[in-house]
């Protein structure tokens, strides 16, 4: 609300500088939410969201509006975390791409290790950040870069190789922390390394290795000066600053490789030439994978790029599409290796395989070549990260309006629109509401959960591709999808039920809802709808058709018990409409012809007594019946619900029964 608006309504607004807090008379929410909103957009601190609660106490304001304050207060700091957390991933991936792109761009590897160092210490927030590379001629580990070091002694440190908390990463080859330093046994103590430590005022660190292939090449480390525990994305991040880092001294390694056979080859102008050749095509596709990764282009476009680099057919593959072993071997060594005439580069992060670039029919190839293949696989790594960040973002977003759709909550419609607008969703459409549960049992609790999380991955994508929002729920995933004139709720269910099925390569049984419109203006139509769905689900495991998709049209008079709210002229309509509209334009007997036939037993003879016609004409009216209703119309299902139906329509029609 502007200033203008606050006084014409005739609430005081304080100002703006930094402590201040706009209060405004009245109880409702939005007259609570205003102090908020001003200090969400001045970015306060935390303490300052109790000022506004503290002020109407004081000033002895009624309870509804403390608490209105109370409810707004939590609100708001609910945001404002939100977008700290944002911004911290913002930050984190802006720190990896200038990264990348001061790898891509390699001239001075000393500048490149202390801007890695740099970035990692003030993304993670620690006081200290350093990086220790092996010396394989003396046999032991130096200091390579610090950040934030107050202590020459630990500045200038060289360790014996398996000392310390960097000796225990380089053998295992794997991240360690300690919460204490100096009551961790888990590492050799030294005298040399605890009085550099105990110079600086270390407590807790944190190393990750630097791996070249198979080999430890050195450990980046994050410290701080106090008790501190590190979080998993916190470990995650400093391995990839970690990963950069190897890229780098690698490059270095590369370009000193370069330069040195530069040097010979300056003996043969032929030899030169050719050289000359190979640094061309190394510097283009560095060149080429830098505007990549600035332009946010995808892993398709490096191969690509790297195609007309190599002068070849290079391929982005997922995991299981690559030969396993070549695949296992690339990810292991950390380099390209030769598969029959074809190269294979792992595609990996942090351990995790993520795909491979597969150079296609082309068994003689270079070292240079080979190492660009490399580089393309290091950047398409980078690219699916940040592909996977974005996109889990985006799942939590829709996962939240669903969530406070579902839960019926005094919701803004317009806000609600906006919400969805922004996720490429349009509320006043039509929609179904599914709800998905797998079927089968799991091994293990960790097995099942694994499953449920290749379930909810599989539903957000799919909400994703067709405009709709996801979220998982009661054990389950409950799916908006919008409904269009070619489907029916049934269509939606079942098709969902086959895509998450052969997502999550287990049977997922699906039950939806009855269509629903306007949920912007009407929020708790979904959660009856959700309700309706689950309804439904519960059903079909009960029939025993669990792996199926269905919504209540599907269960014929079962139907009536599982909607949410009873559509007898809809069942009716579905059952036995052909016939009443039948009779309706011609003017016949055949719903009164119906009603005698199964009075009578289902027996011509009776039936014709009851009408007092002949029995011919009782068959050529039951032969009309079947036309309009199918020829399985007395099976004993059929008849049943037909007879349901007859007796719901009588029952509707005005005039004695």
């Amino acid at each position: 609300m502007s200033r203008d608006h606050a006084r014409s309504a005739g609430r005081p607004v304080t100002g703006g500088a930094p402590g201040d807090v706009a209060e405004v008379s009245g109880g409702s929410d939005g007259a609570a939410e205003a102090p908020y909103l001003d200090l969400l957009a001045r970015d306060a601190s935390v303490e300052a969201y109790e000022q506004p609660v503290l002020l109407a106490r004081a000033a002895g304001r009624p309870a509804d509006r403390i608490a209105a304050l109370e409810r707004a207060k939590l609100l708001a700091l609910r945001v404002r975390s939100e977008l700290e957390g944002r911004r911290r991933r913002e930050a984190e991936l802006s720190a990896l791409f200038e990264t990348a792109h001061d790898l891509a761009g390699l001239r001075d590897l000393d500048a490149v290790l202390q801007a890695i160092v740099q970035r990692a210490r003030s993304l993670l927030g620690t006081d200290v950040a350093y990086l220790s590379l092996n010396d394989p001629a003396r046999g032991d580990t130096y200091m390579r870069v610090t950040e934030g070091s107050v202590a020459a002694r630990f500045q200038q440190l060289r360790l014996g190789m398996g000392e310390g908390l960097g000796g225990l990463v380089a053998q295992t080859a794997r991240p360690y922390v300690t919460d204490d330093y100096f009551k961790d046994d888990r590492f050799q103590h030294t005298l040399a390394i605890d009085a550099g430590v105990r110079d600086e005022g270390l407590v807790a660190i944190l190393g990750v290795p630097l791996m070249l292939g198979p080999h430890v090449i050195g450990v980046l480390f994050a410290a701080d000066r106090r008790a501190r525990v590190f979080e998993r994305e916190q470990i995650a991040l400093l391995g990839s600053f970690a990963a950069l880092a190897a890229a780098a001294i690698d490059t270095a390694n590369l370009l000193t490789e370069t330069r040195t056979a530069l040097a010979g080859l300056e003996r043969a102008n032929e030899i030169i030439r050719d050289g000359s050749a190979v640094i061309e095509r190394a510097s283009d596709v560095h060149d080429r994978l830098a505007e990549l990764v600035l332009r946010g282009g995808g892993v398709h476009d490096v191969a690509a790029a790297v195609s007309q680099v190599l002068d070849g057919t290079v391929e982005f593959t997922e995991t299981g599409a690559a030969p396993a072993g070549a695949l296992e071997a690339s990810r292991a060594e950390g380099h390209a290796v030769r598969h029959e005439s074809d190269w294979i580069a792992a595609v990996a992060a942090g351990g995790e395989l993520l795909g491979a670039l597969v150079l296609r029919g082309h068994p003689d190839l270079d070292p240079v070549d080979q190492r660009t293949l490399e580089r393309a696989a290091m950047v398409t790594s980078l690219l699916l990260l940040a592909r996977r960040s974005a996109a889990e973002a985006e799942q939590r977003v829709r996962g939240e309006l669903l969530d406070d759709l579902l839960d019926a909550r005094d919701r803004d419609p317009r806000l609600l629109r906006e919400r969805a607008a922004r996720l490429h969703a349009d509320l006043a459409a039509t929609h179904v509401v599914l709800t998905a549960r797998l079927e089968g049992p799991a091994a293990d609790a960790e097995e099942e959960a694994a499953a449920r999380r290749r379930l909810w991955s599989a539903a957000s994508h799919l909400a994703a591709t067709r405009q709709g929002l996801a979220a998982a729920r009661d054990g389950g995933t409950v799916l908006l999808l919008p409904l269009t004139t070619a489907d029916t709720a049934t269509d939606v269910a079942r098709r969902t039920a086959r895509h998450l099925g052969t997502a999550v390569h287990l049977p997922v049984t699906v039950g939806a809802s009855a269509p629903v419109t306007d949920l912007a203006t009407q929020p708790d139509t979904v959660a009856a709808a959700y309700t309706e769905a689950r309804r439904c689900l519960d059903a079909l495991r009960l029939l025993g058709r669990a792996g199926d998709g269905a919504a209540p049209e599907d269960f014929g008079f079962l139907g009536l018990l599982l909607a949410g709210e009873r559509d007898v002229g809809g069942f009716v309509e579905r059952t036995i409409g052909p016939v009443v509209a039948y009779d309706e334009r011609r003017g016949t007997e055949l719903l009164h012809t119906l009603e005698a036939y199964f009075a009578g037993g289902m027996s011509p003879a009776r039936t014709k007594d009851a009408l007092h016609v002949h029995v011919n004409t009782v068959a050529q009216r039951l032969e009309r019946v079947g036309r309009l209703l199918g020829e399985d119309w007395q099976t004993p299902a059929r008849a049943l619900e037909i007879q349901l139906a007859l007796r719901l329509h009588r029952l509707a029609a005005p005039g004695p029964h």
